[in-house]
């Protein structure tokens, strides 16, 4: 046990104190800001050149409908498509070649290059409205489109959770679901992000036979299971520090979020974060703690990085399943495919972060953590039989076969 002890200090102490983990861990957090801010600023950024659009109404009732602004400038003419083709004046050709009213797919868009969206939408809501107009106007009703107008109604719905109290609790489905997204990324990162460095960890001191020196003083289970914990330590220490790093922000700027979260305040001060802090350091531990074996027993399987991509695509296929599976769990979290990706220890760890949010029975919670601990020991007594015969094999390409044969070796 001692022996493991110095393992996982010497795991974590060295990649703790490496300059690219602190500076990582205190940019990811800017990385992904400007991630998903970045694109949503330029988004919002307007074109400040004028288009020129070319309208050819053959049906003659639809210029009004029509009116130049900051953006786009309309140019109604009266001449054949190829004339305007052939002068590349404009940036767009609206043609209307009917009756929209009797014929709605009686219009086109011609350009040189593909158009974007923004353009096809407003055009198709600017001829929609004034579609509608002349719609309302052959009823002839007086103000019949201010009354339908006035009797448009937005209605804003609360959700409101029963606790097993019986109190009433407001919650809010938007923030259940960015929080269940947000930690079941998370989740879904330190899988690949950490396996992936045990796999390569071990890679390297068995290509450098730094492993052959390893072992004359430790058993490689002892050397396994502490480089496993030793950098799962690492994944728990980064995201610990992310939580401060988030905690002190919400300090600091938490007179602007009063004005600015008012909406969801509620929902925010009855929201678990406690409980989904605790279930998301279990799913970690155990889903980390599976894969890890897998990969650790990869790298002990291989000689050289190309060795290990027939090994590792079974171990990653099932992660990237999770992922998509926890994307269809948001909108239906008691659904089928939500049960029973909550019980397959390969998936369970991401879907459950997209549930518990939401709220899940005590014994689902109980049956998938039981199955995922059960997975893990199974996976590591297969791992270690792996790495213990693989870790000093050189020079042989290893198959399915022969880690066959290393697993059923006693």
């Amino acid at each position: 046990m001692n022996k493991i002890r110095i393992i996982i200090q010497r795991e974590y102490l060295t990649r703790v104190r490496k300059k690219s983990f602190i500076i990582m861990t205190l940019l990811t957090p800017l990385l992904v800001i400007a991630f998903l801010g970045v694109p949503v600023w330029l988004s919002g950024m307007k074109d400040s050149e004028v288009k020129n659009i070319a309208v050819i109404d053959q049906a003659g009732k639809y210029e009004s409908a029509f009116e130049s602004n900051e953006t786009y400038r309309f140019h109604f003419l009266n001449q054949p498509i190829h004339t305007v083709q052939e002068e590349k004046d404009y940036y767009a050709l609206i043609v209307i070649s009917d009756d929209l009213a009797k014929n709605p797919s009686g219009v086109s868009i011609y350009s040189e290059n593909p158009i974007g969206l923004e353009l096809r939408s407003y055009i198709a809501g600017v001829l929609n409205a004034f579609v509608e107009d002349e719609k309302l106007k052959q009823y002839n009703i007086p103000h019949l489109k201010e009354i339908i107008e006035e009797a448009k109604t937005h209605v804003e719905i609360k959700t409101i959770k029963w606790s097993d109290s019986g109190t009433e609790v407001e919650t809010s489905s938007e923030l259940t679901l960015i929080i269940g997204m947000i930690t079941a990324l998370l989740i879904y990162f330190f899988l690949l992000v950490y396996g992936t460095q045990v796999m390569q960890g071990v890679l390297e001191e068995k290509t450098n036979r730094i492993v052959e020196i390893i072992v004359s003083s430790a058993k490689p289970f002892e050397l396994m299971i502490g480089k496993i914990i030793g950098i799962a330590l690492v994944g728990l220490t980064q995201f610990l520090i992310w939580v401060v790093l988030a905690a002190g922000l919400w300090g600091v700027f938490g007179g602007v979020s009063a004005v600015s979260f008012s909406s969801i305040a509620p929902a925010l001060s009855s929201f678990d974060f406690v409980t989904m802090l605790i279930f998301f350091v279990i799913y970690f531990l155990g889903g980390y703690l599976l894969y890890a074996s897998l990969f650790a027993a990869i790298g002990a399987a291989s000689d050289n990085n190309t060795d290990t991509q027939q090994f590792i695509m079974p171990v990653i296929l099932p992660v990237i399943f999770a992922m998509i599976a926890a994307m269809h769990c948001a909108n239906n979290p008691d659904g089928p495919l939500a049960f029973w990706t909550s019980l397959i220890p390969f998936t369970s760890p991401v879907v459950m972060m997209v549930r518990i949010p939401a709220g899940v029975p005590a014994w689902e919670l109980i049956a998938s953590v039981s199955v995922l601990l059960l997975s893990f020991i199974g996976t590591t007594w297969i791992a270690a039989k792996i790495y213990r015969t693989g870790i000093l094999m050189y020079g042989k390409k290893i198959t399915y076969r022969e880690i066959w044969k290393w697993i059923k070796y006693k």
